[in-house]
C-alpha cells in the first residue's frame, strides 16, 4: 500500500520539487497551494502524513492546516515545513510532530519523513488506532469483537449470581433440616428423682 502525503505550500517550485522527490521514493503525493486548499483536501481524502508550510496566504495559514489534520479521524503524521527558525516548544504547541527546515538535502529529508511516519504509526498502534499497515475496517472489527466479548462476560457474570444465591439458600436449608433431624433422634436424658428428706426417728 502506497503511503499518501499531502504537501501544502504557496511556492509552486517547492511543491513540484518535493512532489517529484517523494513520488520517486514510492509515496503517493497530493499538493495544495494554499492553507484553505490544504484544509479542503484533508476533509476529502485520507493521508498518512501532512507536510505544510507555515506562512502562506496569511501568517497563521499553516497553523490552520495543522489543526485540521489533528482533528481528522484518520490521524495523519504532521510536519511543519518552514524556512524561518521556530523554537521547538512553539511548533510542538502548534500541533506538529516534526519540524522540516528548507532548504534541506534530499536524503536527510526522506530519512526524516520515514522516521516520522514509522514512529507515528507505532504510537497509533499502541492506541489501537488505524495505521497504513492496519486498515480502519480491521480496527473497527477488532473493537467490535472486544465489545461483544465483554458483553458475553457480563452476561455470564449476571447469570452466575442468581445461581450462586440459589445454591447458598439450598445449603442453608439443608443445614437447618439436618439440625432438626439430629434434634429428633437425640434421646432425652431422664432425670433422677431427688431423695425426699424425712424427719429423723426418735
Amino acid at each position: 500500500m502506497r503511503r499518501r502525503i499531502l504537501l501544502v505550500d504557496d511556492e509552486v517550485a517547492v511543491l513540484l520539487t518535493l512532489k517529484a522527490v517523494l513520488e520517486i521514493s514510492g509515496f503517493d503525493v497530493d499538493t495544495a497551494a494554499s492553507g484553505r486548499e490544504g484544509v479542503s483536501k484533508l476533509h476529502t481524502r485520507e493521508y498518512h502524513m501532512l507536510i505544510t508550510d507555515m506562512r502562506m496566504e496569511h501568517d497563521a495559514a499553516g497553523v490552520e492546516v495543522i489543526k485540521a489534520a489533528r482533528a481528522a479521524a484518520y490521524h495523519p503524521a504532521v510536519a511543519l515545513l518552514t524556512a524561518f527558525p521556530v523554537a521547538e516548544e512553539d511548533w510542538q504547541e502548534m500541533g506538529a510532530h516534526e519540524l522540516l527546515v528548507k532548504p534541506m538535502h534530499t536524503r536527510i529529508l526522506l530519512q526524516q519523513i520515514e522516521d516520522l511516519i514509522a514512529s507515528h504509526e507505532r504510537k497509533l498502534a499502541k492506541l489501537g488506532l488505524p495505521t497504513s499497515q492496519t486498515p480502519p475496517a480491521a480496527v473497527k472489527k477488532t473493537t467490535a469483537k472486544k465489545t461483544v466479548t465483554k458483553k458475553a462476560v457480563v452476561k455470564k457474570t449476571i447469570t452466575r449470581k442468581p445461581a450462586a444465591k440459589k445454591a447458598a439458600a439450598k445449603a442453608v436449608a439443608k443445614k437447618a433440616t439436618a439440625k432438626k433431624l439430629i434434634a429428633k433422634k437425640a434421646p432425652r436424658t431422664s432425670r433422677k428423682p431427688r431423695p425426699t428428706r424425712g424427719r429423723a426417728k426418735t
